[in-house]
């Protein structure tokens, strides 16, 4: 005769929520921890914007190198002695002065730093170098 015991293959009625809540206060603790307060407990009086115009932007001076090695100097074309006495001239009347350098492709290296090097001895600091964004493939 067979014994057949109830005990041992019985379900699982019930649902254990005890790992569930546990869950819920540590995130209730992180969203507590995180967020911030909002803080008005001094009285201030914040200072309004103003109107003011903003101030044109300042004309930019443009050297620009040919692949010949031949420079302009905002399309007039100068040598390096001229280029300098130039921005020398433009750097007295204007102490903030800017100028962006542009060179071809094909523009050797050297006239390149030839007028940067140019450049750092008439004291003019705010220069760029101009160049067009790559092409997006």
């Amino acid at each position: 005769m067979k014994k057949c015991s109830h005990s041992a293959h019985h379900t699982m009625s019930e649902l254990n929520i005890t790992p569930l809540l546990d869950l819920a206060f540590v995130l209730l603790v992180i969203f507590i921890i995180t967020t911030t307060p909002i803080v008005n407990d001094l009285d201030l009086n914040l200072p309004s914007a103003s109107k003011r115009q903003k101030d044109p932007p300042r004309k930019a001076n443009y050297v620009t190198v040919e692949s010949s090695g031949r420079m302009y100097l905002n399309k007039k074309e100068v040598d390096l002695a001229e280029l300098r006495e130039t921005l020398v001239g433009l750097r007295v009347e204007d102490p903030d002065l800017s100028v962006i350098v542009r060179g071809d492709r094909k523009t050797k290296y050297r006239s390149i730093r030839e007028v940067l090097d140019m450049l750092q001895q008439a004291n003019v600091v705010k220069v760029d170098l101009a160049t067009e964004p790559a092409d997006q493939k």
